[in-house]
């Protein structure tokens, strides 16, 4: 059975205002949790056809035009939609990818859908103590990895987790993102330094440079690289010039902390 078939047997046609509404929504919530343009573009689309619609949608770093049509009829509705900041999350992003082909290969109504839409929306609530935990010892871990001792391992921990910490505070009292890197790799940079006290004839080198990897933004860099590919450049350049002000942010709390600590770059 097609997909169109699949809808007709629903026994409701619906409008493109109702159609675009929704698939505004879905779009505004995809690329805000980190999706490339290509999925984003891909799931529309997807989801469109099931509608018996067609959709032309132009993405923009902070916007996204969406028009959805009847074809043969004159039923056409466009809507412009603000991308909202949001924290990235791959599980969203997974869900709401499953939810496109839900309603293409199974027929969903509109009504299912964006009752579905909402209860992932609802249900995407991260627990923090579990992702600071998570990140510190993913981090700690990468000290090892690096070749850093059990005494390295632990500063990275600890300066791990006070910056984490204080990244999930900041970005609930929603402090810009620049800010928040710039201090977090301060705060994690000096307590990482610390190691050069504490165990100069150790590893306390390894332990400065990994105490800071947490915040490295390497979604943003690949997105930007998968928007190139697929010629969203407006995305892309967007992404990456986001990405490289992170990193200097990043860079600039990293190096004033090892001056704070007197540690050399060299």
């Amino acid at each position: 059975m097609s997909n169109s078939d699949s809808h007709k047997l629903s026994g409701k046609r619906y409008t493109s205002k109702e159609v675009c509404l929704f698939l505004s929504d879905y779009a505004v919530a995809l690329f805000g949790c980190a999706a490339t343009c290509i999925r984003l573009d891909r799931n529309i689309n997807r989801m469109a056809a099931a509608f018996g619609k067609k959709v032309e949608m132009f993405i923009m770093p902070r916007h996204i035009h969406m028009t959805v049509c009847q074809p043969g009829e004159d039923d056409t509705f466009t809507y412009i939609s603000s991308v909202r900041p949001a924290p990235i999350s791959f599980s969203l992003n997974t869900r709401l990818s499953q939810l496109s082909w839900h309603v293409a290969d199974d027929g969903l109504s509109l009504e299912t859908a964006r009752h579905r839409f909402e209860h992932m929306l609802q249900c995407d609530k991260e627990t923090p103590w579990v992702t600071l935990t998570l990140a510190s010892l993913a981090n700690a871990s990468f000290c090892g990895i690096f070749g850093g001792d059990a005494i390295a391992m632990l500063i990275v921990l600890v300066a791990t987790a006070i910056g984490f910490r204080l990244k999930q505070l900041m970005a609930s009292c929603h402090v810009d993102g620049r800010v928040i890197f710039f201090v977090c790799a301060f705060i994690s940079s000096v307590i990482g330094a610390s190691a050069f006290i504490l165990t100069p004839d150790g590893t306390p080198s390894i332990a400065v440079g990994t105490s800071v990897l947490y915040l490295v933004p390497g979604i943003p860099f690949l997105n930007s690289f998968s928007d190139l590919l697929y010629r969203h450049y407006i995305c892309a350049f967007s992404r990456f010039t986001d990405a490289v002000i992170l990193t200097a942010c990043l860079s600039l709390g990293l190096c004033l902390g090892m001056k704070l600590m007197s540690v050399g770059m060299f």
